[in-house]
């Protein structure tokens, strides 16, 4: 298993106020809806807590030394720091890790959470990860 150096002081704090989101908006709106209507109201336990963020994030493609627009989008990178992938499906395919892993070297951060909330227990839907 690889390790890896200890996450700075803000990017804990960040992750305990993600998942303390996650929690709230799953606690009151259940599973079943749309992913977007998750990531507005995400956003907005985000809001509260005082956090900033940029919602589908655009990310552009490196390829050959040229930069393309039609690259991918971020779900949601709070504070600038951390991204977090959001879903509302049945099961999480293997893809929905890499994309985040993808996401996150690209991006050059550390921390990303992948977060389902289609699941009756949110403790079920968040996977953690760090480079």
């Amino acid at each position: 298993m690889a390790t890896h150096r200890p996450l700075s002081e803000r990017e804990e704090q960040l992750a305990t106020a993600i998942v303390d989101s996650a929690f709230t908006v799953h606690k009151k709106l259940g599973p079943g809806l749309l992913e977007s209507v998750y990531e507005r109201c995400f956003c907005h336990e985000l809001g509260k807590r005082g956090l900033t963020y940029r919602r589908q994030v655009p990310v552009p493609i490196v390829y050959d030394e040229l930069e393309f627009d039609e690259g991918f989008r971020l779900d949601v990178l709070v504070e600038e720091l951390v991204i977090c992938e959001l879903k509302a499906v049945v099961d999480l395919h293997p893809v929905f890790e890499a994309q985040l892993l993808t996401h996150l070297r690209l991006f050059k951060r550390r921390l990303g959470f992948l977060i389902n909330f289609n699941v009756p227990l949110i403790k079920d839907g968040l996977r953690r990860f760090i480079l």
